[in-house]
């Protein structure tokens, strides 16, 4: 009974779809004022209700939409990202992709290349990409725990090109750089002539899930170049992370 009353005080919340007060809940519900109120207490001291002010409303909990995230197929998570993705690939004219960490690994989920026949691209290809040298896995381990990154480091790290870096230190001080600038490069780490960018996506507080990259001929993706876009990354990013929380709370 208990269980079912929290479930339906999650729906309620999931379906406003905006902060909303304890006395709304009770009255939806019906139940007693202090049920209602020892229910919403349970499910914030659990992290599936949040109170983002300190007006008494209540939203759905950052773990309520990690267990959602986790949950969702790589179909689901395009679905909300193709649009924003295939917008970047046109204004930049470039190739961009989506990466996403599962399972300790970060593969790539979706391509989106660029309308201009005329223009030469690189398609990354999809699956997984080593975590020590492609910018995708790299924007992501940078924002991850110190034990992780230490996991990583501790890894036999391959050599795919003499650029590829294959030192812990050389690697730790890559990790401080993308952190402090927020996008990660890959300059010839995996395939001579190729060069790429990233930028990690945050879900609300649960960290770098995901990331957004482009990639391209070495001879476009100089320093500079991937500096400039880097920085544009980063707001896709953004709008990126919030089309998905939007897509999960309408599912929670």
């Amino acid at each position: 009974m208990q269980l079912e009353r929290m479930i339906t005080i999650l729906e309620l919340v999931a379906i406003a779809g905006r902060p909303i007060t304890v006395v709304e809940l009770q009255t939806a519900t019906g139940l007693p004022k202090a049920t209602c109120y020892r229910l919403v207490q349970t499910l914030q001291e659990q992290r599936l209700l949040e109170q983002p002010d300190a007006d008494g409303k209540v939203v759905i909990g950052e773990r309520l939409i990690r267990i959602a995230l986790l949950g969702k197929a790589d179909v689901d998570v395009r679905k909300a990202a193709a649009p924003l993705l295939k917008t970047a690939a046109i204004s930049f004219n470039e190739t961009v992709f989506l990466s996403r960490f599962r399972n300790r690994k970060v593969e790539i989920i979706h391509v989106e290349t660029p309308n201009d026949p005329a223009r030469a691209f690189v398609h990354p290809g999809l699956g997984d990409r080593p975590m020590h040298a492609c910018s995708c896995s790299k924007a992501i381990a940078a924002f991850t725990e110190k034990d992780f990154q230490d996991t990583i480091l501790q890894e036999t790290l391959k050599a795919y090109t003499e650029h590829t870096k294959t030192t812990p230190e050389a690697l730790r001080e890559e990790f401080q750089v993308i952190a402090a600038r927020g996008f990660a490069e890959c300059d010839q780490e995996i395939d001579m002539g190729v060069g790429s960018v990233a930028a990690p996506i945050s879900i609300g507080n649960i960290g770098a899930t995901f990331s957004v990259g482009a990639i391209g001929p070495i001879r476009r993706f100089g320093s500079e170049y991937r500096e400039d876009i880097g920085v544009k990354l980063i707001e896709l990013a953004e709008k990126i992370s919030g089309a998905i929380q939007l897509c999960n709370v309408a599912e929670v």
